[in-house]
């Protein structure tokens, strides 16, 4: 792996709402609603018990009521939370959670307000202007002036994708300081359907923020991800295997059966592209889009549970967050290599979205000990 100077990731911060669901409960919930569609309680149940969730978190209290109760539930449009409903929401439960998790980062990465240069916001699940980039720009006290990149609208992909522009920013910029905020409020958009399509979205989508800051290395930053080579591709004749649209009542997912499928068989060429002969990675950061897309990456490159461990325990905790889910995995694997004492190891970080699309990163994992090692290799040089 080509190694970007000492780009990497410095800091990351996490942040879920409040309310959490329990998937048991949510899914004995749900099935009381569709008690007029057996056959669709009967399909919800199953997807709910073995989609890999046991708890997910959501910004929206009526998620927790009763069948009758819950507007999410109901099956009538009358009853529903509209799309204006729910970006309403949006709007007011977006910009606290995204501000706790930019904080969090920020102070991970030892990096003052004043030293961000740019700020890449990435969502899906809610619009609004002026947007998130200007309500965190004033809310962190970030400079007037820095740069601002939304990546609006972009799906489960975008996180790890402004992970890898941050990368290209810091290479042909030393002093920049990538200050990456992603908040998805999937929840919201969980539809009052007895479609199977509808149910399985509902079945492990959560709510989540989660951020990073992105620059040079020096030895007051560790433990760290050291960012190496990028790749992005676009899937051909694969548009209509994941679709995101907006509806009435909030927005349409639509997650073909085939992705896990498809996925294992096209991604193994794009991997082999950016390895460029090098050994297979050590790390695995796996965006966990769903239980059968992490199955079908451990069966093609015969991955451990325990290389798969970061990714199964979000989806298992938090569900999947869309675009904000990455940098979950990115943490849950640092507190595990920080528990272990783990000296520098290679690694490749995998998301994918709409399109189909796919991001790519390589990095390496550097703990304390190999900082202060390098640093004292380089004062005998």
């Amino acid at each position: 792996m080509k190694e970007n100077h000492d780009i990497a990731i410095l800091g990351i911060g996490t942040a879920v709402p409040e309310f959490r669901l329990e998937q048991a409960d949510t899914s004995e919930r749900l099935t009381d609603a569709l008690r007029d569609t057996p056959n669709s309680a009967r399909w919800a149940k199953k997807i709910f018990k073995q989609c890999g969730v046991e708890t997910r978190y959501t910004c929206e209290p009526n998620l927790l009521e009763t069948a009758e109760h819950c507007r999410y539930f109901s099956q009538s449009n009358q009853e529903a939370p509209s799309t204006s409903d729910r970006m309403a929401t949006y709007k007011r439960e977006s910009v606290p959670l995204a501000l706790q998790a930019a904080e969090k980062a920020l102070s991970d990465a030892k990096v003052d307000v004043s030293d961000i240069t740019h700020l890449i916001t990435v969502s899906c699940t809610g619009q609004f202007l002026p947007g998130l980039d200007a309500a965190l720009t004033q809310r962190l006290g970030l400079a007037a002036n820095v740069n601002r990149i939304p990546f609006n609208f972009l799906g489960c992909a975008a996180g790890l994708k402004a992970v890898c522009l941050s990368s290209q920013i810091a290479s042909s910029n030393p002093s920049a300081k990538i200050l990456v905020v992603c908040v998805e409020l999937c929840t919201l958009h969980i539809q009052p359907s007895s479609d199977r399509e509808a149910l399985f979205g509902a079945s492990f989508f959560g709510d989540g923020a989660s951020s990073c800051v992105v620059g040079i290395a020096s030895e007051q930053h560790h433990p760290i991800f050291q960012l190496g080579n990028d790749h992005s591709i676009l899937l051909q004749d694969c548009a209509d295997e994941m679709k995101w649209e907006v509806g009435n009542h909030g927005f349409d997912l639509y997650l073909s059966p085939n992705i896990p499928k498809l996925i294992g068989t096209w991604i193994p060429e794009q991997v082999a592209h950016l390895l460029d002969g090098g050994p297979k990675p050590e790390l695995w950061a796996i965006h966990p889009g769903g239980k059968g897309i992490i199955d079908a990456l451990e069966e093609v490159y015969e991955l451990t549970s325990e290389e798969t461990r970061p990714s199964r325990t979000v989806l298992r905790n938090y569900g999947n967050m869309s675009s904000a889910t990455i940098l979950f995995v990115f943490d849950e694997m640092r507190q595990e290599l920080v528990n272990r004492g783990a000296g520098p190891t290679s690694g490749l970080s995998l998301a994918f979205g709409p399109g189909l699309t796919c991001e790519m990163i390589q990095f390496t994992y550097r703990g304390v000990t190999a900082i202060q090692e390098t640093k004292l290799d380089e004062s005998y040089v």
